[in-house]
């Protein structure tokens, strides 16, 4: 184990449906005092709600008991912490399940449990308010199914200086987990926001697991052992500074760009990230190798948090129905987009003789053709594709009349025609609905057994004043001819979601290369490259502690998340689309080019 002056944390779970293996490699060959398991989304717990409202016992992430079910005698004679916010929308219903698991494997342990989080039952107070949207300003919705504050990690220090060995929550910020185990093991107040801001980003690098040991990472040819991917492990010290690596002997791949892309992931303003218990400024974090597949990380400031808690809520909207076919063939785009434009209009004409209304949408994606991604700058037709039909209306019988239309296109429609995949059912549109509360209206309290004790939030003056942040300070570029490239050449790329937003890090290969994209790849050039899919503003943010630019595109995702019918609602897409911007480069970097980039050059 780590000696007193530092910590290691394992980030063992990114969401629920990650491997449950992380935690028998993190537990056999990590050496880890704690454990972090992330489980939860919005869309989560939305589903975690109607199952509790089915069945009283359920309603949490089931896969942590089953997680860590085999390993309890081994962690609890190491000692090891368990933290998660597997508890969902019935912590306290997760925390029996595990005491039960517990018991019978003949090991004792201090389960805590965190609540406040469900302001569901204060629906009638948060609409008396006159709350609304943070992004759309839209008024709050009638019949919300969850509604969660997005706890900090004080309350789960509290939980872990009265003694407990695990900590569940519901709802809480990602990183808020690996933050409260350092808060506790170095005594973090509530002022040494720098320290905050540090470990606030060891639990943002935590949180994605594998994504951050060389999942997803844009040169994904030179990551080894996708097979066994290591699970990452942050080594901190008192001050926040923290080496990130992996157990021995697993597959993966550290370094400065792999961890330059997760750093990025999901952050809005790097200069400007909100958490419940500080503001972060990553502008200025800079990232080392300092050994084999490890990555020094330093350089986080933070700022007073703001009074409020951000709160998701989920609303059911309607239904979703989607289905895809194969077409063959030489005019297969054009055979795959008649199809379903047939099938919708039979599907209109029955709906309109039964009384229904027409659809609130529709969205058709011919995935092989690149239009659904590419749009304008599309290659030629492919002879192969997959066409995918997806539509939204407010009754689930009325969409059950598109499903029987689909089978019939078998033999009314195209030759080539196939990929049949049986008759699909309409599913509940969850929309989010995101709005800040006054913490101070909201009780977080801490449970161990029965005791219940209150936890003291330290008060925020008045809203956090957004910081400017670390700016560039280019080199001019040199002069001469220059050649054309792809982007991906002289940067790699992650992007993300949050709700209807896209979110796209763009991080320079070299130091020098961040200038070119600065002067290139502006917010009206980004614009104009995702026109077919971004319909708000595009925003650019300077991070140039890392070489980098972050992306905001607002309405880009089709309402994002489970209320988007595109194929792609997270923006998952979205990193490879710009690596395919051209840019033009001084041809005297052409020797600088990385050899394993896989891209054309045209001069």
């Amino acid at each position: 184990m780590a000696d007193k002056d530092t910590l290691r944390i394992g980030g063992a779970s990114a969401f629920w449906g990650d491997s449950n293996k992380g935690v028998e490699q993190l537990v056999q060959r990590g050496d880890v005092d704690v454990l972090v398991f992330d489980y939860l989304a919005e869309l989560t717990l939305s589903i975690m709600a109607s199952a509790k409202s089915r069945n009283a016992e359920l309603g949490y992430a089931t896969d942590f008991v089953k997680a860590v079910g085999p390993h309890l005698k081994t962690l609890k004679q190491r000692g090891t912490t368990l933290l998660s916010n597997a508890g969902g929308m019935n912590p306290q219903a997760c925390a029996q399940a595990l005491r039960t698991a517990a018991d019978a494997a003949g090991v004792g342990l201090r389960i805590a449990v965190i609540e406040g989080d469900d302001l569901l039952p204060h629906s009638e107070a948060v609409s008396a308010a006159g709350v609304r949207e943070a992004f759309s300003g839209a008024p709050l919705p009638e019949g919300l199914t969850s509604m969660n504050a997005y706890l900090g990690a004080f309350p789960i220090a509290a939980a872990l200086r009265q003694g407990a060995d695990v900590v569940i929550t519901g709802r809480c910020a990602d990183s808020a987990l690996a933050l409260a185990a350092l808060i506790h093991r170095f005594d973090w107040k509530p002022g040494d926001y720098d320290r905050l801001a540090a470990g606030s980003l060891v639990g943002h690098i935590l949180e994605c697991t594998t994504q951050t040991t060389g999942g997803l990472f844009t040169d994904w040819w030179k990551v080894p052992g996708w097979e066994d991917m290591g699970y990452p492990i942050a080594e901190c010290e008192a001050d926040g500074t923290f080496v990130l690596s992996k157990p021995p002997g697993t597959g993966g791949l550290i370094t400065p760009l792999v961890v330059s892309e997760q750093m990025l992931y999901e952050v809005t303003d790097p200069a400007n990230y909100l958490l419940p218990d500080v503001t972060c400024d990553f502008t200025s974090v800079t990232l080392e190798q300092a050994g084999a597949n490890c990555v020094r990380v330093r350089g986080a400031r933070g700022r007073a948090p703001t009074p409020t808690y951000k709160v998701s809520g989920t609303w059911v909207d309607g239904y979703r129905l989607s289905t895809t076919l194969t077409f063959v063939g030489k005019d297969a785009v054009a055979m795959g987009q008649r199809a379903m434009d047939a099938i919708v209009a039979r599907a209109r004409r029955l709906m309109a003789e039964a009384g229904h209304g027409d659809f609130k949408r529709v969205c058709i994606e011919v995935l092989g053709s690149e239009q659904p991604s590419f749009g304008a700058h599309a290659r030629p037709d492919a002879r192969e594709v997959v066409v995918r039909l997806a539509v939204h209306h407010d009754h689930a019988k009325a969409l059950e009349m598109v499903a029987s239309e689909v089978a019939p296109m078998g033999i009314a429609g195209a030759p080539g025609t196939t990929g049949f995949s049986g008759r699909q059912k309409p599913q509940a549109v969850f929309r989010l609905f995101s709005f800040l509360w006054p913490k101070s209206r909201v009780p977080v309290s801490v449970v161990i057994d029965k005791e219940r004790n209150e936890v003291e939030i330290a008060p925020s003056a008045s809203e956090s004043v957004p910081g400017g942040g670390a700016r560039f300070s280019h080199q001019p570029l040199p002069a001469g001819e220059t050649v054309t490239v792809p982007l991906s050449a002289i940067a790699v790329a992650r992007s993300g979601d949050k709700g209807d937003r896209a979110h796209l890090a763009i991080i320079a290969r070299q130091p020098r290369f961040a200038a070119l994209i600065g002067t290139q790849l502006t917010e009206a050039a980004m614009r104009s490259w995702f026109d077919h899919l971004a319909k708000g503003r595009v925003h650019r943010y300077e991070v140039p502690g890392i070489h980098a630019y972050n992306y905001v595109l607002d309405e880009a995702l089709g309402g994002g998340g489970a209320a988007s019918l595109r194929n792609d609602p997270l923006g998952k897409t979205f990193s490879q689309i710009a690596l395919t911007h051209p840019v033009d480069i001084p041809k005297a970097w052409l020797p600088d080019i990385d050899p394993g980039f896989q891209g054309t050059i045209a001069s």
